[in-house]
């Protein structure tokens, strides 16, 4: 900055003068250097040339924060305080506070900008809310009670940030799933090693495979001590209990394996072995229990055993009148936790049970009523779903008949004194099932047409027993309509089909068509009222999203494992992942926020942390490790549970030139914030 004088008449006086600006020199996007006015200054007839000079260095030094060599006059020193005053009113200059202070307070450094660069970019959003989260919920604090040393309970809780992370990066970008893969991710992509103070070049996959041993070793009293946190962090009664199985087949034959069984796989492996889950689940989709069962375990066989330990392993409540936020269940009054299960675990032997041991139930009818009738004295009650399509709800009797067969009388009767029945009709239920029926008895009379074109055409299949073959094939695949038609053969004295023939029986198609979108919830709940028990019914939902998350969003299946105890590790260390993901989602819901893991995934890792390098006009070398600032939906995602947008501001090293000897000019500086 330097005065650039112009002759002027001084209005003043009336003579010719001498009038100053202040300028400076800029260079443009060209490369072309010109002049910028900075500001007006005026008649300055009563200044020398030498004080001039000395005006304008003065306010160079000021905005550069440096101080004078040499103490100024008082006239001078009062040119640079009106000036420098002047400069800073007028916004002439883009400093508001005196340089000096600026520069104090700051961290200042001059670097060339060619030599900046930045490395180790990793992923830090999804890892750092992951290990917030767990903290939260003391999982850390669990395994130091039981006696763990530091180490490994930082590379069990990185081994769960990366499960729970990983898995999902993994399905977007179509990695494959194996330990040695997870740690790759660890090591290349993740910053968590470096969250929990880790190496991450010293971690093996062996190691990773030790530590989801010993978390497994730990799963009972990790169970319980979960349970018994989210109850106390959110407020929870556990009053309504959801059960429900699932299972997930191995890539391998696991010949070895006591656990391994061909079963009905819920994904249509059936071709691969199976193991089941068994869960234990609240309405707001936390896990009370959980065992793993032979793949073909049939799921009406599990509930006894889970029952038995239900009680120890959820939080016992003393409050009768249940105060369910998912589901605004407030008017039901029970003393007892009701438990909410399926039509295949519904069995007479386990309601019965579920009585006995002191617990209510919610659930559907294995088989649809076929004699019933509707209470003279209610009327139906129609509910909306979720999409406000409407579904009307009547309470039902069920029919008796008396001993001489001359005439029925309906009561309610059942495992339980006050059982009944809700009879749901859902006309969308009843579109998608006519237009399945529909579908199926087109195919199975194709199916039947090709079998009589067979026996009419020339080679084709007319052996009697062959042709009831390709009947009973055609049953297996079509066990739903295949009650529905008559058929009728003749054949010759040669065991050869001469002839087929078929129709549908009308009565019977009549009757399955009625039942379209029918079917009867079961309860022996001491209030009938029929919107409750739908309610409570619909709960079971949560356990359905809770299964999806675990096997789609966190990738339980297939399992590679070759063994048991390493299935039962990864099946664990995935219910972990869980804990941890319906944890975050369920606060989430609570201010509004209903996006799935995947979608949660997505946004976080727009959150990296990356270390920039450069070097000074001193020739060090400066790096300066940073997060990046949280994207606006990532510190939503943060203030809505109350979390730290990062785990750290800045971390940084100065390290000064090493001269040719190899000898150091003086020591590293650093400093972290």
């Amino acid at each position: 900055m330097f005065f650039k004088t112009a002759s002027r008449v001084n209005p003043q006086t009336g003579k010719l003068s001498i009038y100053y600006r202040l300028v400076e020199n800029c260079r443009n996007v060209t490369g072309g250097t010109y002049q910028r006015n900075i500001m007006p200054v005026g008649y300055l007839d009563e200044v020398t040339t030498e004080e001039l000079h000395r005006i304008a260095d003065g306010l160079n030094e000021r905005i550069a924060g440096q101080k004078a060599l040499f103490e100024d006059t008082p006239k001078v020193r009062g040119y640079i305080d009106n000036l420098y005053t002047r400069l800073v009113k007028e916004k002439r200059i883009d400093r508001v506070l005196d340089a000096r202070k600026r520069m104090d307070d700051g961290d200042w450094q001059r670097v060339d900008l060619n030599s900046m660069k930045t490395r180790d970019v990793r992923e830090l959003g999804a890892e750092w809310l992951c290990l917030q989260t767990i903290r939260k919920l003391q999982i850390d604090a669990f395994l130091d009670s039981r006696s763990w040393k530091e180490y490994d309970r930082n590379l069990a809780l990185a081994h769960i940030v990366c499960r729970t992370v990983y898995r999902v990066l993994r399905t977007q970008y179509k990695y494959p799933a194996s330990e040695l893969k997870t740690l790759r991710y660890l090591q290349e992509n993740s910053a968590i090693c470096e969250l929990l103070g880790l190496d991450a070049s010293k971690i093996t996959k062996d190691k990773l495979y030790r530590i989801s041993h010993l978390l497994y070793a730990e799963s009972e009293g990790l169970e319980k001590h979960l349970s018994h946190k989210t109850n106390e962090l959110f407020d929870l009664q556990d009053k309504i209990i959801l059960y429900d199985l699932t299972n997930t087949y191995f890539e391998g034959a696991m010949r070895d394996s006591e656990l391994a069984r061909h079963g009905r796989s819920k994904e249509k492996r059936s071709d691969c072995p199976l193991i089941v889950l068994a869960l234990v689940v609240n309405v707001e989709g936390f896990v009370k229990y959980s065992a793993i069962y032979e793949g073909n375990m049939a799921d009406c066989k599990t509930l006894t055993d889970m029952i038995e330990k239900l009680t120890i392993a959820t939080t016992e409540t003393a409050t009768p009148t249940l105060a369910d936020n998912a589901c605004n269940l407030h008017e039901v009054r029970s003393k007892k936790r009701i438990v909410v299960i399926d039509a295949g675990i519904a069995t007479e032997a386990n309601l019965k049970m579920i009585v006995n041991k002191g617990y209510d139930y919610v659930c559907v009818s294995r088989s649809s009523l076929k004699k019933y009738a509707v209470l003279e004295d209610v009327s139906p009650v129609v509910v909306l779903d979720k999409l406000n399509r409407p579904i009307e709800l009547v309470q039902v009797q069920t029919q008796k008949e008396n001993a001489d067969d001359t005439c029925t009388t309906y009561e309610v009767h059942g495992v339980a004194d006050n059982e009944y029945y809700l009879k749901v009709i859902s006309p969308t239920k009843a579109l998608k099932e006519s237009s399945m029926y529909n579908k199926f008895c087109e195919r199975y009379e194709e199916g039947l047409s090709l079998i009589i074109k067979g026996i009419t055409t020339k080679g084709g299949v007319k052996k009697y027993d062959k042709v009831n073959q390709r009947i009973g094939r055609l049953a297996q695949k079509y066990p739903s309509v295949h009650s529905l038609y008559s058929i009728r053969m003749e054949k010759d004295a040669k065991d050869v089909c001469t002839s087929m023939t078929w129709e549908k029986k009308a009565q019977v198609s009549v009757d399955k068509e009625n039942m379209q979108g029918v079917y009867f919830l079961r309860t022996s709940l001491d209030e009938p009222n029929e919107t409750l028990v739908w309610k409570v019914y619909n709960c079971i939902r949560e356990i359905e999203n809770s299964i999806r998350t675990l096997k789609t969003d966190l990738d339980l299946r297939p399992i590679y494992h070759k063994t048991d105890d390493a299935s039962k590790a990864h099946i664990h260390l995935g219910l972990m992942a869980y804990w941890v993901v319906n944890t975050i989602r369920y606060q989430l819901k609570g201010k509004g926020l209903t996006s799935d893991w995947r979608e949660l995934v997505r946004i976080m890792s727009t959150q990296k942390c990356v270390t920039t390098t450069a070097t000074n006009d001193k020739k060090q070398a400066i790096s300066v490790r940073t997060c990046s600032q949280p994207e606006t939906k990532v510190a939503l995602i943060y203030d809505a549970l109350k979390l730290k947008h990062a785990p750290f501001l800045r971390k940084k090293s100065v390290v000064p030139k090493i001269d040719p000897h190899g000898q150091k000019k003086s020591d590293m500086l650093k400093d972290s914030s």
